[in-house]
């Protein structure tokens, strides 16, 4: 699968950082636009077959989101080309806003935090469609029905993903250390207080 390309569009590191590490355990090709003019460079090139946004990132209007909606709802091509696809993020304080838009355009979004599993076989129907691959990923198992945003320090210590599919990996394991749990959780409340705070400020309430 080595024309299988995955562009992530996320201006956040460390959500950046847990995307890249959870999807480049399947041995594919991964790229990153951290803003929107890098998207739109990215997605000219036409290399990738599927496409994450984050709606934090891209918004719900203007060209870069039109494009991304242009390429979620293409029809299928004729036999022999290739279309991309795309699975849109809602970070938890964007919900508000963007989630009605995403289900009145009929555009597939999974919303933040997410379980793992979830996010996977999201990312697995979106490439079976695109016949980038002929059979599901997969799946992520864990101890307990943990969240990928632990809810505890004993929850992230025991937070061990293992993986069972011959098809794709050379790995029989996938690990989140307990820091890199810890890391993520703290990156993502600060985000949700900071964006919180932004819309006080913009409605004058801060």
């Amino acid at each position: 699968m080595d024309n299988l390309g995955i562009l992530i569009i996320d201006d956040d590191p460390a959500s950046r950082l847990s995307l890249q590490t959870v999807l480049s355990a399947e041995d594919w090709r991964i790229g990153a636009a951290p803003g929107g003019l890098e998207a739109l460079q990215q997605l000219a090139s036409g290399a990738w077959t599927l496409v994450v946004a984050n709606t934090a990132t891209t918004g719900t209007s203007g060209a870069l989101y039109d494009i991304l909606k242009e390429l979620a709802t293409a029809p299928a091509p004729a036999a022999g080309q290739k279309r991309a696809r795309v699975l849109f993020i809602v970070p938890e304080a964007d919900g508000g806003e963007a989630q009605p838009v995403l289900e009145r355009d009929q555009l597939p979004y999974t919303l933040r935090p997410f379980h793992l599993n979830d996010f996977l076989d999201k990312v697995s129907d979106l490439l079976i469609e695109t016949e980038a691959i002929s059979a599901p990923i997969r799946r992520v198992k864990s101890e307990a029905s943990n969240r990928f945003k632990p809810e505890s320090k004993e929850a992230a210590a025991r937070a061990t993903y293992r993986r069972n599919t011959g098809m794709f990996a050379n790995r029989d394991e996938y690990q989140i250390s307990e820091e890199e749990l810890a890391e993520y959780e703290r990156q993502q409340t600060e985000e949700t207080m900071l964006k919180k705070k932004k819309r006080k400020q913009d409605l004058g309430l801060g």
